[in-house]
């Protein structure tokens, strides 16, 4: 059974830091070609953060770049988003996940930023 773990999220003003971490039972990272962070705020759908391949090859949405930072470390298997500069639109459940194929979802790490 996959699950997914995120966690690291709070509450932080804004400019502040946190870095998410996901980890997986059931489930080799390694194996996966690219792993996303996704995020939902209240009243809005998911979105896409950023993704990692396993290569290496990172994207982020625009409204991130320049403030995240998405790693993965296979060993480890884990996922990690730095996320720093951090403004109030950023607050939202943090969720990660395989880019196209969509295990489970795992109960996501809230973050809240304050103004």
């Amino acid at each position: 059974q996959v699950q997914l773990v995120e966690s690291g999220g709070g509450l932080v003003q804004a400019g502040g830091s946190l870095r998410l971490s996901c980890t997986g039972s059931g489930i080799i990272f390694s194996t996966i070609n690219v792993m996303a962070w996704y995020r939902q705020a209240p009243g809005n759908q998911r979105e896409l953060v950023a993704f990692i391949t396993r290569g290496g090859s990172i994207n982020y949405a625009d409204s991130v770049k320049g403030r995240f930072t998405i790693s993965r470390d296979n060993v480890k298997n884990t996922v990690y988003l730095q996320m720093n500069s951090l403004k109030p639109e950023d607050t939202a459940v943090y969720y990660c996940n395989a880019l196209t194929y969509k295990y489970p979802w795992g109960q996501g790490t809230q973050v809240t930023v304050s103004s």
